[in-house]
């Protein structure tokens, strides 16, 4: 039983990370705080990709065929699979910018409203509303 949970812990903090991460989106309304609870949600992702892609006892999937010939090549061999990893890395820098982006929105939010909380936004806007007659 010990021997099943030490060959899973990777899973078991990844969901921690998950749950965490959600948390921070759920329960703050810090825009600031949100944004760092989706990035640990986002590294949760990329940890549990790249964990299950993971293949014990696999080479890495390069061959070098000026010294092989294809008839000597081992049909017996596990390859690990490198499509996970690109996509993951494809991934990281895709959050990366949508992070830079939701930070300058936060930057632009501030000058605007005073303020990156939910609730005192959410006032501005409702007495906005109230004085346009809305």
């Amino acid at each position: 039983m010990l021997e099943m949970v030490a060959e899973r812990f990777n899973y078991a903090v990844i969901i921690v990370l998950m749950m965490v991460g959600l948390y921070a989106v759920i329960a703050t309304g810090n825009l600031v705080k949100r944004l760092v609870g989706l990035s640990i949600f986002q590294t949760s992702v990329f940890l549990l990709y790249i964990s299950i892609s993971k293949v014990f006892g696999g080479a890495p999937p390069i061959f070098d065929y000026k010294d092989m010939a294809y008839d000597r090549l081992d049909p017996n061999a596990v390859y690990s699979n490198p499509l996970p990893h690109v996509l993951i890395l494809t991934a990281i820098v895709v959050g990366v910018a949508t992070l830079s982006v939701g930070l300058a929105l936060v930057v632009r939010i501030r000058e605007a409203y005073g303020s990156i909380e939910d609730d005192t936004i959410a006032e501005a806007d409702y007495s906005l509303e109230l004085e346009k007659g809305v």
